[in-house]
């Protein structure tokens, strides 16, 4: 029996063609539905998503980027196999599709799967990462590049060999593929986390119980903007959730984070 996948998009004044292109990635058998969850609640996208074959609009509050991928996640969990959660700014041969869902077919203990993910003119992004510390996230924002060199070489992994699968306990939340079984294990988003910490929390949490892999065989590109750098609302946004997630899980004593990040030096920290 084929495999059933859902996807999730949150949309917030999203331009069209970027989400009409993203929504190209997603012409595959394998994709049932896709849910528009529109944080904007704008008839311009409600009028497009009408439009287009699979295609479920939500108009939504502003409730965060967690909360809105939970009003998709909560209607495929009770039918889907498999849930995407993606950004509208990425785009892939939907083939990606076929291999990430082939091998979390064949592999029962991954509950999580990320592709490699590149920049459009081909640069490696570093998703996949150790758990931060405060110092990973307040060295990287506030200091000067060449001071933060050093520790971003152990915190984005870019010690390891990216052409090699890992086993990594945060997954950026761009493209973030999951086993709905593991969903109802684990939980959903946590809500809590308006925006930016949200991947970081469930990927550890998934972690404690399945496996969840960094799959560089297949690729897709993501046109990253990094908004908490360039706007100071979106800055303020991510100090304060950040806050929420030390608050959570453990400033400085964070016994699970250490044991998490220890095991990352199987793939190759010297």
């Amino acid at each position: 029996m084929k495999s059933r996948l859902s996807v999730s998009i949150v949309t917030y004044n999203t331009d069209l063609n970027e989400l009409g292109l993203c929504l190209r990635s997603l012409l595959s058998s394998l994709v049932e539905k896709i849910y528009i969850i529109d944080n904007s609640n704008k008839s311009y996208i409600a009028e497009f998503c009408r439009r287009v074959d699979k295609v479920v609009y939500i108009g939504n509050d502003n409730v965060g980027y967690g909360a809105g991928h939970n009003v998709a996640i909560r209607q495929s969990i009770m039918h889907a196999d498999y849930h995407l959660v993606l950004n509208s700014d990425v785009r892939f041969d939907p083939a990606v599709l076929h291999s990430l869902v082939e091998y979390m077919d064949e592999n029962l203990d991954v509950g999580q799967i990320q592709p490699k993910i590149t920049y459009p003119d081909g640069e490696l992004q570093y998703t996949v990462r150790m758990l931060p510390t405060p110092k990973d996230l307040i060295f990287r924002r506030f200091l000067p590049k060449r001071l933060v060199e050093k520790n971003d070489y152990r915190y984005l992994l870019k010690y390891a060999n990216h052409n090699e699968e890992m086993n990594v306990p945060y997954h950026q939340g761009s493209f973030m593929m999951f086993r709905t079984e593991a969903l109802r294990k684990i939980g959903l988003f946590d809500e809590r986390f308006f925006m930016y910490p949200e991947d970081i929390d469930i990927t550890r949490r998934m972690h404690r119980c399945y496996r969840t892999i960094y799959y560089p065989k297949v690729s897709i590109i993501h046109d990253h903007r990094a908004a908490s750098y360039k706007s100071g609302r979106m800055l303020h946004i991510h100090i304060v959730n950040m806050i929420r997630y030390f608050n959570k899980w453990g400033w400085f004593i964070d016994n699970e984070r250490r044991e998490f990040n220890r095991r990352l030096t199987v793939y190759g920290q010297k």
